[in-house]
């Protein structure tokens, strides 16, 4: 009898558990990877990822770290509510001539709490100017 009462308490524990899973809040990007194609050295280039809480509770993002220096992000800081959009600003500082590839880490109180953000391209050197 015990064994059954402790089964029956599992099995309640994991339902609750299971239910308060599924009003989390979650992201749902319109892109989660960005190609800057090419660009040109010293210009510094800016994508914003949109995103939608399509979860029930309000989405708070509780840090965008990128993986490097060159990089800069902002975000919207305030919680947003079911259906509600919000945007995660990135700036590359193109300054050296080279293929690139950026990993944004951005963490949440989401369903999936880690989500990470991409973005690429390849910086040239500018064509030089000629005088006439």
């Amino acid at each position: 009898m015990k064994k059954l009462i402790v089964l029956f308490a599992v099995i309640m524990g994991f339902t609750i558990t299971a239910s308060a899973q599924d009003n989390k809040p979650e992201f749902k990007f319109n892109e989660e990877k960005h190609d800057f194609g090419k660009i040109a050295k010293g210009k510094p280039v800016t994508t914003i990822f949109e995103y939608t809480n399509v979860g029930v509770e309000p989405l708070i993002i509780t840090e965008v770290r990128p993986t490097c220096g060159c990089t800069i992000a902002d975000y919207t800081k305030t919680p947003v509510l079911k259906g509600a959009k919000g945007t995660i600003s990135i700036t590359y500082n193109a300054a050296v001539a080279s293929p690139f590839s950026k990993t944004i880490v951005v963490t949440s109180n989401a369903k999936t709490p880690v989500k990470n953000l991409i973005i690429l391209g390849e910086v040239v050197e500018s064509p030089a100017r000629t005088s006439k």
